[in-house]
């Protein structure tokens, strides 16, 4: 079972220290590498010039050797003709040295005494038959060695521990931002969401993270205020309606009323009912909209078929208000849409424009193509929307001017629901208007060509 940390700051530090550690043995082994190598280096040279000290001396007269030991003395060498020992200084046999077979080739090797120590030979012919063999301690470069190694291996720990402690307050210092990021998050609720992270260095990673979270904590904070606009919006208009009918209600208990008045309070207090059933089903849409739970199918249908119908269907309640609605269109314009969702963006522009258009007013749809694209039209000559409003019309219950909006009956989700509806068919939804003069929202779709 693999034991994880669950500290990050720990995680972090034993990484690094092990990484160093593999480091730091890696150049603790190429120290002691180069440095074995430079004195075994060292020691060749040193037997070599041995070598040629007591290999000159024992030229000049191979005969008589009584005086090497006296003229060389301290010097560890022997010599032979023909395998037979001539000669050798008595610190070279005490050693055990002459064990060594000469076989008459140069060469230079190491060996051990019997008593334990190491020396480096030098062999090599001096004269005919003659082959000189000269050695030297190997022990002084031998304890360096091991001091070198006792240093090392004491060096080892101690800075991997410096290493550890190092790599733990580093570590912290990168970490802190993170830390102070969850302190910050953990304070944030819902009731709180104007709060932020904070950021020290927008530039690195922790800045860019903490960055993200701010953007993700905007856009929390503007969709919960929007909700909270909404539920207080969809209260209100809930409320109206209900307060009405109760109105009404208690009145018509209070009073001895005749049937004629009967029917007249319940008749408006259908209407109310009327009001809150279209309110709800529009916050039904909506809310199913936001969801993804209107399921859509999008094919290939004639705009001006479509509006030819929806004008008819709504033509009587123009007609109440003694409306002129007419319809232009300039022959087939196909597109690939869902044919319900499109209807109910017209079916709502049209509602709207018979509510805020005066009696006698004309409202024109108008169908046609500019480049590439078909634009469905619904003009009216009523109040017009102001400049600085036209921005939010598309809003929920949003409505330009609240006390004539609610005369007319809307809530103010209209509008709403034809912009979801034409963007959920991959068009978009336009506005002209001019205050006092009228209105003009306009459909735009892709046109289907065909081959």
């Amino acid at each position: 079972m693999r034991i994880r940390p669950a500290s990050v700051r720990v995680r972090l530090t034993l990484w690094y220290t092990a990484v160093l550690a593999v480091t730091v043995l890696a150049l603790f082994v190429a120290i002691f590498l180069a440095v074995r190598a430079g004195f075994i280096g060292q020691l060749d040279r040193q037997v070599e010039a041995e070598f040629q000290v007591v290999s000159q001396d024992v030229a000049e007269d191979v005969t008589d050797l009584s005086e090497l030991q006296d003229e060389v003395p301290g010097r560890l060498f022997e010599i032979r003709r023909d395998g037979a020992l001539l000669f050798e200084t008595a610190a070279f046999k005490d050693l055990g040295l002459g064990t060594v077979a000469a076989d008459g080739a140069s060469s230079r090797k190491t060996i051990l005494t019997p008593a334990g120590a190491a020396f480096r030979l030098r062999s090599g012919p001096v004269a005919s038959g003659v082959i000189l063999t000269v050695a030297v301690s190997e022990e002084p470069i031998r304890r360096a060695l091991k001091t070198l190694v006792v240093i090392l291996v004491l060096a080892l720990p101690v800075s991997l521990a410096l290493a550890a402690l190092g790599g733990s307050l580093l570590a912290g210092r990168l970490l802190r931002p993170v830390a102070q990021m969850a302190a910050r998050a953990e304070k944030i609720s819902a009731e709180s969401l104007s709060a932020r992270l904070p950021v020290e260095d927008p530039r690195d990673e922790f800045g860019r993270m903490a960055g993200v979270i701010n953007n993700m904590l905007s856009r929390l904070e503007g969709s919960f205020d929007r909700l909270r606009r909404f539920t207080a919006d969809a209260s209100h208009e809930l409320r109206t309606p209900l307060t009405v009918i109760q109105s009404v209600g208690e009145v018509a208990l209070q009073e001895d009323l005749d049937a004629s008045t009967y029917r007249d309070r319940i008749g408006s207090m259908l209407e109310e009912v009327g009001r809150l059933s279209q309110l709800v089903d529009s916050l039904l849409t909506l809310t199913r909209a936001d969801a993804g739970a209107i399921a859509t199918r999008r094919k290939e249908i004639d705009a001006s078929a479509l509006a030819v119908r929806a004008v008819d269907d709504l033509r009587p309640l123009a007609e109440e208000k003694r409306q002129d609605l007419t319809l232009t269109s300039a022959g087939e314009a196909h597109v690939l849409a869902d044919e319900p969702t499109l209807r109910l963006a017209l079916v709502n522009l049209l509602d709207n424009a018979i509510k805020y258009s005066p009696p006698s007013g004309p409202i024109v749809v108008a169908i046609r193509v500019k480049d590439g694209e078909v634009l469905i039209e619904v003009a009216d000559n009523g109040p017009g929307i102001p400049a600085e409003q036209a921005a939010r019309v598309f809003d929920r219950f949003y409505r330009a001017d609240p006390s004539r909006s609610s005369r007319a009956g809307g809530a103010g989700l209209g509008l709403a629901i034809a912009k979801w509806a034409i963007e959920v068919n991959g068009g978009r939804i336009e506005l002209e208007s001019q205050e006092g003069r009228g209105s003009t929202f306009r459909l735009v779709l892709p046109r289907m060509t065909r081959s």
